[in-house]
């Protein structure tokens, strides 16, 4: 009973049958992979997803997640135990009630308990085996005797008298149970080679689930990075746009102020002047010419100050600060901000700038020229007098003085279109002679090759060729040393990625470079 129950544990709610390579979602159900692909796919338009089990909902397609344990049991439970579709077989001799057979007569063609079994006849002839519904098929089919023998030339079963007297005389034969250990034993060759495959494919397969696994930790962490970044900048640019708006609203107040008290100035004196003017009309109309000469002069009636500075300045009409606009270099200043904001953008997205490569001599090859600056190696026939040493090349190839031991690196190389070069990164434990100290022909170091307007890419003496013709003399190398990524660009436009390489960096990493004929050199920017 408690193996019933336990195999009905092992059955996916959805297609009701043992689970096939089962996976688990976030909320603990397990389901058969292809039957929770579809189930999902089906969701696909909907807002959001459910687990067809306990109809837990997530806002994006649930991840699925290989449970190796619960395959594990499955796979044991269901060798070890016989399925529910098994028949059971009876003796044949009790017949007042069903019981279970322990063996089966050959001869006699009948299933035995074991109470039948002990008074059973003991001669050769009666040959016993296990259970079994199909005694017929232990017999041979002309002569109605018991298989004991394998033909090996006719690859055949067959009785004693199919040797003697039948089609299979003369032939060499040898006992089933001699013909079956053979086979068992190749059989159980072909199943430890089975099981190590199995096991070579699931550390396959658990390699690729870890790497997913970091691939999407990593992907995490760079969006929440972008959206950190991103945030960030949107709060400074709402920062910088208060302060500016800020500015730009004290300013229009000040000249608002300043402008109405010389506006008020204004309407006082011209209320004055217009007294004034009243005045003099009045007397202009007057008849009586004694008033009129009673009255001050016409020139007391103005300020001669003010009439003097009249001509001098055009009148009360200008004043010194009407005209003044709002201080845009004030504004302008404030908006420069932005400037930094956007070199921050640029120096925080992902690397500090360009790595500076000098090349380290006394690693060059003795038929390598090395510029004075240290950038730029070119192949020669003339073999340099350089010393040999064991850190010296052999073959025209240079390190860089400088290794990367963490961080996110790169740097530029520009190449001629003619001739043969290399270049890429490399442990400094290389070795230094032979062929096998090339850059990409063994496993200490990665490369990008240039021949016949042709790129490959080279690790482990592994080659892999590049689909596209080269359209640029200039090539970029990324280094991510602790997300253990190099990347090859050539910098035509736009960029164009050309192979990335995968591994777990152990040593510091130093830029290399290999020429034939050619010539290549690093570049700043």
């Amino acid at each position: 009973m408690a193996s019933a129950d336990l195999r009905d544990e092992l059955l996916c709610s959805i297609c009701l049958s043992t689970y096939t390579d089962p996976v688990m979602l976030r909320c603990g159900h397990n389901f058969c992979r292809v039957c929770i692909d579809r189930a999902l796919d089906t969701q696909d338009k909907s807002v959001v997803y459910s687990c067809p089990e306990c109809r837990e909902e997530f806002q994006e397609r649930p991840a699925l997640m290989r449970n190796l344990a619960l395959r594990k049991i499955m796979e044991n439970l269901l060798f070890a135990q016989p399925t529910k579709t098994e028949t059971k077989i009876y003796c044949s001799y009790c017949v007042d009630s069903p019981v279970p057979a322990v063996r089966s007569c050959l001869h006699c063609e009948a299933s035995l308990c074991d109470k039948h079994l002990r008074s059973h006849s003991k001669s050769p002839e009666h040959v016993l085996s296990d259970p079994s519904t199909s005694l017929e098929k232990r017999k041979c089919s002309v002569h109605k005797k018991i298989l004991e023998y394998y033909c090996t030339e006719d690859a055949a079963c067959i009785c004693v008298s199919c040797s003697l007297i039948g089609e299979h005389n003369g032939h060499k034969m040898e006992s089933l149970d001699e013909v079956s250990e053979k086979k068992k034993k190749k059989l159980r060759n072909v199943l430890q080679k089975l099981i190590t495959k199995r096991k070579k494919t699931e550390e396959r397969v658990k390699s690729l689930e870890e790497r997913r696994r970091k691939a999407q930790e990593k992907a995490s962490g760079e969006a929440e990075r972008v959206t950190a970044l991103c945030t960030d900048i949107r709060r400074r640019v709402d920062d910088l746009e208060k302060k500016v708006l800020s500015e730009i609203s004290r300013q229009e107040k000040e000249e608002s102020l300043s402008l109405s008290a010389l506006i008020h100035q204004l309407e006082i004196k011209k209320d004055e002047l217009s007294r004034k003017m009243r005045h003099i009309e009045e007397l202009c109309n007057m008849t009586d010419p004694l008033t009129v000469l009673q009255e001050p002069d016409t020139g007391d009636l103005c300020d001669p100050e003010e009439e003097g500075g009249d001509e001098d300045t055009g009148g009360h009409d200008k004043q010194p600060h009407e005209g003044d606009d709002l201080d845009v270099a004030v504004i302008s200043h404030t908006l420069h901000t932005l400037c930094e904001v956007i070199s921050g953008i640029r120096s925080g997205i992902y690397v500090e700038g360009p790595a500076d490569i000098l090349l380290d001599v006394n690693t060059a090859g003795n038929n390598l020229l090395i510029s004075d600056d240290l950038k730029t190696t070119t192949g020669t026939e003339e073999k340099q007098k350089r010393p040999e040493t064991a850190e010296r090349f052999q073959y025209n190839q240079v390190m860089s003085r400088r290794g990367f031991t963490s961080g996110r690196h790169y740097w530029d190389v520009e190449g001629r279109r003619s001739g043969e070069w290399r270049v890429g990164m490399c442990y400094p434990s290389i070795d230094r002679r032979g062929h096998q100290s090339l850059i990409g022909g063994n496993n200490k170091s990665w490369s990008l090759w240039w021949y016949s307007k042709q790129y490959s890419v080279r690790h482990d003496s592994k080659k892999i060729q590049l689909p596209d013709e080269i359209s640029s003399d200039r090539v970029r190398i990324c280094l991510d040393y602790e997300a253990g990524q190099l990347s090859f660009y050539e910098l035509c436009d736009p960029i164009r990625h050309l192979h990335t390489f995968t591994a777990t960096f152990t040593e510091p990493l130093h830029a290399a470079l290999g020429v034939g004929n050619g010539c290549l050199t690093i570049k700043r920017k």
